[in-house]
C-alpha cells in the first residue's frame, strides 16, 4: 500500500460537480492499493496516517500529528500510485490491486482512520476533482511494509 500525504490548510473532493468530502486543516492522502496488499497493510496504514508527525509544535518543529492538532483526513483512492514508470513513457498499472480488493481495503483504511480522527473520503472508481491548499509544502510518501 502506498500513500502520498500532503499537509493542507483545507481540501475538498468533488464528484460530478458535488462536494463529497472536505476538511479544514489536516492531511490530504492519496491511497493506492497494490497487488498482495491485505488487511494487515490496511491496519498498518490506518495506524500510521493519524500518528504521522508533520505538524509544527510551538517551536516550529514537526512533532505533532493530525490528531494532536484536531485536524482531519481526506482520503482519496488512487490506483495510479501503483504505476511502474521505469520503461517507456506510458505508466503501467499492472501492480494495482484488482478493483474489488482495492475498494474493500480502501474502505477498511477509511473506517479505521475514522475511529481516530475525522475522516472524509473520495468515491472509489469515480472521476474526482480535488481542490487543496498545501501548507509547507509538506508532502511525504508512506509505503506499508509487506507482510510475511
Amino acid at each position: 500500500m502506498r500513500a502520498v500525504v500532503c499537509r493542507v490548510d483545507r481540501a475538498a473532493v468533488e464528484v460530478e460537480g458535488q462536494t463529497v468530502g472536505a476538511i479544514g486543516r489536516g492531511l490530504l492522502v492519496y491511497l493506492g492499493v497494490v497487488t498482495g496488499d491485505t488487511e494487515r497493510e490496511a491496519k498498518w496504514m490506518a495506524g500510521k496516517l493519524p500518528a504521522l508527525r508533520v505538524f509544527g509544535d510551538d517551536d516550529g518543529k514537526m512533532n505533532l500529528s493530525v490528531t494532536d492538532v484536531d485536524g482531519g483526513v481526506l482520503l482519496i483512492p488512487n490506483f495510479t500510485l501503483a504505476a511502474r514508470t521505469q520503461k517507456g513513457t506510458r505508466p503501467s498499472y499492472t501492480d494495482a490491486a484488482p478493483p474489488e480488493v482495492a475498494e474493500r481495503l480502501f474502505a477498511q483504511v477509511a473506517e479505521l482512520c475514522g475511529e481516530q480522527v475525522a475522516t472524509e473520503t473520495g468515491v472509489f472508481g469515480a472521476h474526482m476533482v480535488i481542490d487543496s491548499v498545501a501548507n509547507g509544502p509538506v508532502t511525504v510518501v508512506v509505503d506499508s511494509p509487506k507482510g510475511e
